[in-house]
């Protein structure tokens, strides 16, 4: 008899293994689908003859999602519960995927624009579900270590989506200097966009019916559902939650014009003058800087104040914005000897690497804002933990209203400065660390308190 409660016990954790893997692969999915976006916005403008601002419109369609489907994703969740947000989470980014493929049929950007719209709702509802779940699977004092390793696996998704973004939707002569642009190599550029959105749809198709059969241990341990669920907009009324929010909207949005303009900052001839797919290799660095700053900022986070720890990073992304704005006009001057780039890319080493180290360095410098936000925020707000988290939540929008100012903002100085444009408008995600650095040291003197749901205290 106890051989079979033995074994009974056994293949139960056996099952809630399994499970967990599966739900740790989740945080790799939604940010490899989130990062091919950065390359497929340069294969957009070259494909559709996008100005700046049209081509970050692909950022916008995919984060404004946040925004709109952040309230009825924790709806969903809170009336089906963990495993079935899972699944149409799931769903909802094949459908996405789906819709961008469809674009061989359409020849359509707005096609795509809706793909992008579509898996980030259900990308959004997979984060709605999977943060809380994955911290309640298991014992509780190995919390933080699921967590810690599923964003390890987010860092690393983020890398990988990039660096396969770049060898399949920058390939081909189509992104060729100087080439002359033609419909057949416009034709077949798309081809390599839809052809990658279907392989991502059939092979998450597979996922959803792995996870489908541990839907069963996946509900059994997962976190309990409140039966009523505070609404995020119920947070406008606290000062702080406020604030936490704009700070999170400002941050996102730096982060994602940097990123999403990276392959074009670093293929200029004034910055490293290489081709767009040795470009789009070095650009996703920004995101193993961003890894490997996680992981040392949980170190000093244990002997640096967080609101201390945030004005540095801020002051730092600050300082190197101002070095890619002050090296705007400065050629690409040799300083002798050579560099071998990913892809075995051989590039002489010349002053345009200082800014574009300072901006693929901004990847540290970002690591450790948006969790660190968010606490400061949860220990300052007057409104629920709930709502307050989610008003935070749906101000991940702000990735896409920021990235298309920011493409406006380089259309504006084209035309007045066409060499130094893109450099000058590093000014945008500039604005955004000040903020941040200002909410630092605003928190670092404002009450605080424990994070739960009935905080009533106003601040």
């Amino acid at each position: 008899m106890a051989s079979t409660a033995g074994g009974t016990t056994g293949t139960q954790a056996s099952k809630v293994a399994t499970a967990l893997v599966f739900v740790t692969a989740l945080f790799f999915i939604w940010a490899f689908v989130t990062n091919l976006i950065d390359p497929l916005v340069k294969s957009m403008k070259v494909i559709y003859t996008l100005s700046d601002f049209e081509t970050q419109l692909n950022q916008f369609a995919f984060f404004i999602a946040y925004g709109v489907v952040s309230i009825p994703a924790a709806w969903y969740l809170s009336r089906r519960g963990y495993a079935n947000s899972i699944i149409l989470g799931l769903v909802g980014v094949v459908a996405g995927c789906l819709i961008a493929w469809s674009t061989s049929l359409s020849h359509s950007f707005v096609t795509v624009l809706i793909g992008l719209f579509v898996a980030a709702s259900g990308i959004t509802l997979l984060q709605v579900a999977a943060n809380p779940l994955i911290a309640s699977m298991g014992d509780q004092k190995s919390s933080h270590f699921r967590l810690n390793l599923s964003q390890a696996f987010n860092s690393l998704g983020a890398y990988v989506g990039g660096i396969f973004g770049a060898s399949y939707l920058l390939k081909g002569d189509l992104f060729t200097k100087d080439v002359v642009l033609t419909d057949a190599l416009k034709a077949e550029g798309l081809s390599f966009v839809t052809e990658v959105y279907f392989l991502i749809a059939v092979a998450l198709a597979v996922f959803i019916l792995a996870i489908y059969f541990v839907r069963k241990t996946i509900s059994a341990h997962a976190p309990a559902i409140p039966q009523h669920v505070e609404s995020p907009l119920s947070a406008l009324k606290s000062r702080w939650a406020n604030l936490g929010a704009v700070a999170i909207f400002l941050y996102v949005g730096a982060e994602v014009c940097v990123i999403s303009g990276m392959i074009f900052f670093l293929e200029q001839p004034q910055i490293l003058n290489i081709p767009s797919q040795v470009a789009g290799y070095i650009a996703p660095i920004f995101m193993l800087l961003a890894m490997v700053g996680r992981f040392g900022g949980s170190v000093l986070l244990r002997r640096i104040a967080a609101t201390t720890m945030l004005g540095i990073v801020a002051a730092g992304a600050s300082i190197l914005c101002l070095i890619v704005m002050a090296t705007y006009g400065t050629a690409a001057a040799p300083l002798g000897g050579t560099v071998t780039l990913p892809g075995g890319f051989v590039a002489p080493l010349t002053m345009g690497f200082v800014p574009a180290l300072a901006a693929i360095s901004l990847g540290l410098f970002n690591s450790i804002m948006f969790p660190t936000i968010f606490t400061l925020t949860l220990e300052r707000s007057s409104a629920p933990a709930s709502a307050t988290s989610g008003l935070m939540c749906m101000a991940i929008c702000g990735g896409g209203f920021i990235s298309i100012l920011y493409g406006a903002v380089i259309d504006v100085f084209a035309a007045g400065v066409p060499i130094g444009a893109r450099s000058l408008a590093f000014v945008v995600p500039l604005a955004c660390y000040v903020y941040v650095l200002w909410f630092a040291r605003a928190a670092r003197h404002a009450p605080t308190h424990a994070i739960e749901e009935g905080v009533s205290a106003g601040h």
